[in-house]
């Protein structure tokens, strides 16, 4: 895969998170738009305050998760990393524990973390808490992200590729946890995953 069949997937993933958010402003305001019905109007401008939320917390995520995130060099506050991840599974089913040091963090290592945090959330199909620690120490970045609740199981094409060895071609599903391989390859993080009932926990460092 090139550098621009890469970026491309990643684009489509960015959208496919948007679609949702997004498609539900548009519902709302249209409600707004043809409602008259006071108890209709009050929930549609509910909706699109929440989805709007959620599209702008799924924006800020992405930028540094998946974009630049900076100039070469560049260092990121953890709180500020806590706070963009909250923001994602904010009014989901996954509760954040987040753990993490105050710190400044080198952006791929706290790009690193955003992105197993985010496997770790995509791997409790019926909610639980993902839980989120780093070391003290700013000159020596790890991590252990630990995933709790019923039925907590990475998907074998996701698992694959965040060992380097995709199941199949890249694709928009598996292009994520792809990325979070490359990053801690870049890295040498020596990222490993390990799997138990109900529990899923990333480590690196």
């Amino acid at each position: 895969m090139n550098d621009l069949e890469f970026a491309a997937l990643l684009v489509s993933r960015v959208c496919h998170d948007l679609v949702s958010p997004v498609g539900a402003v548009v519902n709302g305001l249209e409600v707004l738009e043809d409602e008259r019905d006071a108890t209709m109007r009050a929930d549609a401008f509910k909706l699109v305050v929440s989805s709007a939320e959620q599209a702008a917390a799924r924006l800020q995520f992405a930028r540094i998760a998946f974009g630049a995130a900076g100039s070469a060099g560049a260092q990121l506050d953890l709180s500020e990393v806590g706070r963009m991840v909250r923001g994602l599974v904010r009014g989901g089913k996954v509760e954040l524990d987040w753990q993490a040091a105050p710190l400044n963090w080198p952006k791929d290592w706290a790009k690193l973390l955003m992105n197993a945090t985010l496997l770790a959330a995509d791997s409790l199909p019926r909610g639980g808490i993902v839980k989120v620690e780093t070391s003290a120490d700013a000159a020596a970045p790890s991590f252990k992200v630990v995933a709790t609740g019923q039925g907590a199981r990475l998907l074998e094409d996701v698992e694959k590729a965040v060992r380097g060895e995709p199941n199949g071609p890249i694709d928009g599903r598996s292009i994520q946890p792809f990325l979070t391989h490359r990053l801690a390859r870049g890295l040498n993080a020596g990222l490993t995953i390990s799997a138990a009932e109900n529990r899923i926990e990333m480590v690196a460092g």
